[in-house]
């Protein structure tokens, strides 16, 4: 079986905003072309978990609606992290000494004041990826810092303490990757 970690498509936001948990929407257009190429490559009855964020839940729609096949399951779990008060502000604008104090305790430090923490995200990532159906193919359809965490978790990590742990390489909006899984190993293992 497969996971396939789908980006939303891209958003509305003005270029270089901080909007993990902020619920904007996608580009229509893009939404609609991602839905398309995943359309024809999806396995049938594959089952479709999507972040309740609209960016999110605007492609698995668009996806639904061409490959009634799928079954569509919402999962919190799978919404990117909250940045606190660093949402909707654009990154260039968030200090220095911000992003010291994160590096400095990453695993642990509420980002942007009263945001979530690394460690809560990959707890969540952690426990979805635990439930994975055995069988089909599965879709979560997400954000890319919620890809970066479930590849650690593919790889057996469940905690990352310093910020150089974290994957630099990031899934462009409107793209996926694909995690080969085996249904006889265990989640940790997978």
């Amino acid at each position: 079986m497969k996971l396939w970690l789908v980006r939303h498509a891209q958003v509305l936001a003005e270029p270089g905003t901080c909007y993990g948990a902020l619920d904007v929407a996608a580009n229509a257009e893009s939404t609609r072309q991602c839905a398309l190429a995943l359309a024809g490559v999806l396995p049938a009855g594959a089952a479709v978990q999507s972040s309740p964020l609209q960016r999110c839940e605007q492609l698995a729609q668009a996806l639904i609606g061409l490959r009634p096949d799928l079954t569509l399951q919402i999962d919190a779990r799978l919404q990117e992290m909250n940045f606190g008060n660093w949402e909707g502000r654009p990154w260039s604008n968030i200090g220095r000494e911000e992003f010291d104090a994160w590096t400095a305790n990453f695993a642990d430090h509420p980002v942007g004041g009263h945001g979530e923490t690394v460690s809560a995200v990959m707890a969540r990532v952690a426990e979805a990826f635990d439930e994975l159906p055995v069988g089909p193919d599965t879709i979560w359809i997400t954000h890319a810092g919620i890809i970066r965490a479930a590849q650690l978790v593919a790889r057996g990590i469940q905690q990352v303490s310093r910020a150089d742990e974290w994957p630099q390489d990031s899934v462009a909006c409107g793209q996926w990757r694909t995690l080969a899984l085996s249904s006889a190993d265990s989640a940790v293992n997978r």
